[in-house]
């Protein structure tokens, strides 16, 4: 049966802690270059740096060609369907599909145009499942066992894919999730079930082992503006002072891009001790590995 990774949902506990387990093989340097021979095809229908770069690097340290496609150099521009383009690419037979794509549940309209596993690299604002697992994973080398530990998510959670996959798997992990933002900025109700709500950052940063800044995404807002950005540091930036409500040893995650001076302050996103915002990015190369990995192989 072929393996598909729309989000995190889909993974069984069993292929959870197979891929983090195999992540943490390759994050020591090992390589089994078990996709020699293999042909991946990146399809990015949005602008992306760390996911296209890491999900390349991947592939390519796996042994696999990489041939990446791009919606503004394509067909698509002549108003080719997205069907008639996948279905295109599908007579290639490539032997997996990293897919990122603003419109919601892309991945799962691939998954029946493909013939080979394909893998969600972020669709809309529903899901972005790799960012999520290379997040806990960057907690678990940091902290070891991370049951029982607490994450505050903080911004703009009503329009982050991250946000939802990075709850998604921090609660299957045993963990405690606060989400901190504004009215406007929260989720649904029937969402984050499990999780603390806070619309003030002081009180849902207490108590807190580690701390998830997102940005605020004007561009898949579609209700009026919150204010200025000036307002949203003061009321919501994650500063070295609001750092020193959460537990000493708390750490600091950003799935990036970051905005600076918005949701957090310079000296707390360098800060060496505290962010572990650069591991995150390195930690991308070893999970989509394994996510490949798993899924070309098994």
């Amino acid at each position: 049966m072929t393996f598909h990774l729309p989000d995190i949902n889909s993974l069984t506990d069993d292929a959870l802690h197979a891929i983090l387990d195999k992540a943490r093989f390759y994050a020591e340097g090992n390589n089994d270059k078990s996709l020699n021979d293999k042909i991946i095809f990146n399809i990015f229908m949005e602008d992306s740096t760390r996911t296209r770069m890491s999900f390349e690097v991947a592939a390519k340290r796996l042994g696999a060609e990489v041939i990446n496609f791009t919606a503004k150099t394509s067909s698509l521009n002549k108003n080719e369907s997205h069907a008639d383009t996948f279905a295109t690419l599908n007579a290639y037979h490539p032997d997996a599909v990293v897919l990122r794509s603003a419109e919601y549940n892309a991945p799962r309209f691939a998954m029946t145009m493909f013939d080979c596993p394909v893998i969600n690299a972020g669709d809309s604002f529903r899901a972005h499942p790799t960012q999520a697992l290379l997040d806990a994973l960057t907690l678990q080398n940091h902290f070891g066992d991370v049951t029982g530990k607490t994450i505050a998510i903080c911004g703009d959670i009503a329009h982050s894919r991250v946000a939802r996959s990075a709850y998604d798997v921090f609660d299957r992990l045993g963990m405690n999730v606060h989400i901190i933002a504004p009215e406007l900025l929260m989720p649904k109700a029937s969402e984050f079930e499990k999780a603390r709500r806070f619309t003030d950052m002081d009180s849902g940063l207490k108590n807190i082992d580690a701390v998830m800044m997102l940005r605020i995404q004007k561009e898949r807002m579609t209700e009026g503006v919150i204010g200025t950005d000036i307002d949203f540091f003061i009321e919501y930036g994650l500063t070295q002072d609001r750092l020193k409500i959460c537990y000493p040893d708390a750490v600091v995650l950003h799935p990036g891009p970051m905005n600076r001076g918005v949701e957090i302050a310079d000296d707390v996103a360098d800060d060496p001790y505290k962010s572990l915002i650069l591991k995150q990015v390195e930690n991308g190369v070893p999970i989509r590995m394994a996510v490949l990995d798993y899924a070309v192989t098994r």
